[in-house]
């Protein structure tokens, strides 16, 4: 399960670990908690919710390229996320955690990703509380059976993007290799026509980058040393 901020997030920054599941025929669920309207790339939308609309369908278009099983669009304001109701908020996220029962949660660290976004923030936030109150009893008892997903990974980075306030990324424990799916992904961020000037700004660090992804494993189910991992599954049965 990949919970994201806005559509391109899943690909920009997930791209690779979403095409790599897919193809080991592992089910993958994209939960996206606004449309982008504040978006500084608009393309020929003439407002903000013509823009949402391209967007939501430029998302479902990019997860198709990546294989994704399912994939879903709530109704929060993009660029607003602080401002939601936490409790309310992260209680629909435990309610999809337990419909869908995820064994992986992957999503934003704490520094907003390469461009260190505020609702990214916010996401990792969310979606942070909602992996640890899933499985927990007194937590939303009235929303479905408790499931407790085993691993919470943060995207991580190795390298800046130019003229970005640089994050302060957490150091990562997985490096997973992507090459075999890295036209995968790019084809996934070309889907997001609106974003085109963005996808062409990042061609060139990508191309020189984009080999690789970064997680940090953040929380699991049993105590355990940290240790360097090539795979998000790497030891789950």
């Amino acid at each position: 399960m990949c919970v994201v901020a806005h559509p391109d997030d899943e690909c920009f920054a997930f791209g690779g670990a979403l095409a790599l599941a897919a193809d080991h025929g592992i089910e993958t669920y994209v939960l996206c908690l606004t449309d982008g309207q504040a978006g500084s790339y608009r393309g020929d939308a003439d407002s903000g919710e013509a823009l949402g609309r391209m967007r939501r369908e430029e998302l479902a278009a990019s997860c198709k390229v990546l294989g994704v099983n399912q994939h879903e669009l709530l109704d929060y304001h993009d660029a607003r996320l602080e401002f939601v109701s936490f409790s309310e908020a992260a209680g629909r996220l435990v309610e999809r955690m337990r419909r869908f029962k995820p064994d992986v949660v992957i999503t934003f660290g704490g520094d907003g990703g390469l461009n260190t976004h505020p609702d990214h923030m916010v996401v990792s936030a969310l979606a942070t509380s909602a992996f640890h109150w899933s499985g927990q009893t007194k937590r939303y008892p009235e929303i479905g059976a408790v499931h407790q997903a085993r691993r919470l990974y943060y995207v991580s980075t190795n390298f800046f993007l130019p003229g970005r306030v640089a994050p302060k990324p957490i150091p990562w424990t997985v490096k997973l290799d992507i090459r075999r799916v890295q036209k995968r992904k790019a084809e996934a961020f070309r889907q997001h026509t609106s974003q085109m000037p963005l996808v062409e700004k990042t061609k060139a660090d990508f191309e020189k980058y984009g080999v690789e992804e970064f997680y940090t494993l953040v929380a699991t189910t049993e105590p355990q040393p940290a240790r360097q991992m090539t795979d998000l599954f790497e030891g789950l049965t």
